[in-house]
C-alpha cells in the first residue's frame, strides 16, 4: 500500500478494475485530484479520445463498468480519458486459453496519445490550482 498523502495529483492507468477502484477511492478520500484512463485497447483513432466526467461518458465498456461500481461506492465524479470509438474486433487472432478472455490489442501510438492528453490535463489542472 503506497502513501499517497504527499501526491499533488494521481494518474490512474491501471488495467485491473478492482485496483482502479481502490486507487480512486483512496484519492477521493484524501482529496487528491485524480484522472483515470479508460480502455485504449482495440482502438485506432486517437482523435476520438475525450476527457470528461465518468458519468458523461458513452461507448466505452470499461467506463460503463466503472460508472456502475463508482455509483455503488458513492463516488460522485471522476475525471477520465475515454474513447468514443467502438472497439475494433481483432482478426486472425488465436483464441484465448479456456477460461481466459481475449487480451485487447493496441498499436503503439494510441496509448501514447492517451498519455500525452492526460499529462496535458494534469498540468492545466495544477496550474489552475495555484
Amino acid at each position: 500500500m503506497f502513501d499517497l498523502s504527499d501526491c499533488d495529483y494521481i494518474v490512474d492507468a491501471i488495467d485491473s478494475v478492482s485496483s482502479k477502484l481502490e486507487l480512486i477511492e483512496r484519492a477521493k478520500r484524501l482529496g487528491i485530484p485524480i484522472i483515470s484512463s479508460m480502455g485504449t485497447g482495440n482502438k485506432l483513432d486517437p482523435s476520438r479520445f475525450m476527457i470528461a466526467d465518468i458519468y458523461d461518458t458513452s461507448v466505452c465498456p470499461l467506463a460503463k463498468v466503472m460508472r456502475y461500481e463508482l455509483r455503488r461506492r458513492g463516488v460522485k465524479s471522476l475525471k477520465v480519458l475515454y474513447s468514443t470509438e467502438t472497439a475494433l474486433v481483432p482478426k486472425n487472432v488465436e483464441p484465448p486459453a479456456p477460461g481466459r478472455r481475449q487480451t485487447p490489442g493496441s498499436i503503439s501510438f494510441v496509448p501514447s496519445v492517451a498519455g500525452l492528453m492526460i499529462a496535458g490535463e494534469v498540468i492545466r489542472d495544477l496550474i489552475e490550482q495555484k
